[in-house]
């Protein structure tokens, strides 16, 4: 097996050459296309994808086209996401629609979703098998995306509510990568389901951490203003469950934060995040995560591989469990 980072480097010079070799022209399609795969990011899914592939015994080449069309059906989810959030900034830039507009950024998703399914198809091995997981994957996703949507207006979301909907929207893309790979590799169902399951629960935890991390994290690392989900009353594994133990003041309080149309967001972060603190939201939170990565290695302990094959992409995922970004 290789390094995490020699996956990393050798998917930036495939992606590299990928978007030298997209069309120009009409500009106002290509363009975005370019601008949005071009903008950076820690390129996870297609780093699985390649290291499950080598993991379960071929090269990584053999996982390229794949790994580059997870990529572009990720970014194109991020592309759409941000017209539907309204977002103004994505990776220290103008979102796509902020930079054109919304028009141009639907029809360059557009072609983002077919591009990557292009890409996906031409995998040579396990060819049906390979695109039928693809396109379940994208399909759930969509699933995610639009529970996403019904709880902003659900006062009733629940943790199993919340815990499903990252399920389909994160988690799924994260098991996929992974699984698609070891299909490549023609790994065994066993293994190939065992490899999903390993997958989805990091991706849970990976998703949760992300919750934490606009809480709790630093703005600097974090890479974005932290306190967007309190500002947004965003139903977060966070918010929920303080939701579930406020009582008496704490909960009169919350609610009133949430209520309000115009508010300070410093104040409102500040006020929020200190409830959380009184009831030990971010102990709670922790706990949930650390109990999906144990779940998680359970699965990867059940794959049929020398534990030392297993090891960079456990060394991985630890890096991804540390991170404060």
């Amino acid at each position: 097996m290789n390094t995490q980072e020699y996956y990393l480097d050798y998917f930036k010079t495939r992606l590299s050459r990928f978007l030298d070799e997209v069309k120009s022209e009409p500009k106002y399609l290509y363009e975005p296309v370019k601008y949005a795969l071009s903008a950076g990011g820690k390129r996870i899914r297609p780093v699985l994808c390649l290291m499950s592939a080598e993991m379960f015994g071929v090269k990584a080449e053999m996982a390229v086209d794949a790994a580059l069309g997870l990529e572009v059906f990720h970014n194109f989810t991020l592309l759409h996401d941000d017209i539907m959030d309204k977002s103004d900034m994505r990776r220290g830039r103008p979102t796509v629609h902020k930079k054109w507009t919304e028009n141009i950024a639907i029809l360059s998703g557009d072609l983002m979703s077919l591009v990557a399914c292009r890409c996906a198809s031409k995998t040579e091995i396990n060819s049906k098998a390979v695109l039928d997981t693809f396109l379940q994957t994208a399909i759930e996703i969509c699933e995610g995306q639009q529970y996403d949507m019904d709880f902003e207006t659900d006062d009733n979301v629940t943790v199993d509510d919340y815990m499903k909907m990252i399920n389909l929207k994160t988690a799924v893309l994260l098991a996929g990568s992974l699984k698609i790979g070891a299909l490549i590799a023609n790994a065994s169902q066993a293994d190939c389901e065992n490899i999903y399951e390993y997958g989805r629960y990091a991706g849970l935890a990976f998703q949760l951490q992300d919750d934490l991390l606009d809480t709790y994290g630093d703005a600097k690392v974090f890479g974005k203003p932290i306190g967007g989900d309190i500002a947004e009353n965003k139903k977060t594994f966070l918010l929920i469950n303080a939701m579930n133990l406020a009582t008496g003041n704490a909960k009169s309080e919350l609610l009133s934060w949430l209520s309000k149309e115009d508010f300070d967001r410093t104040e409102k972060y500040n006020a929020v995040k200190s409830i959380y603190d009184s009831m030990k939201i971010k102990d709670l939170t922790v706990a949930k995560i650390d109990e999906c990565y144990a779940i998680a290695d359970s699965y990867l302990q059940k794959v049929s591989l020398p534990e030392s094959q297993k090891n960079v992409l456990r060394s991985y995922m630890d890096s991804m469990r540390s991170r404060n970004y």
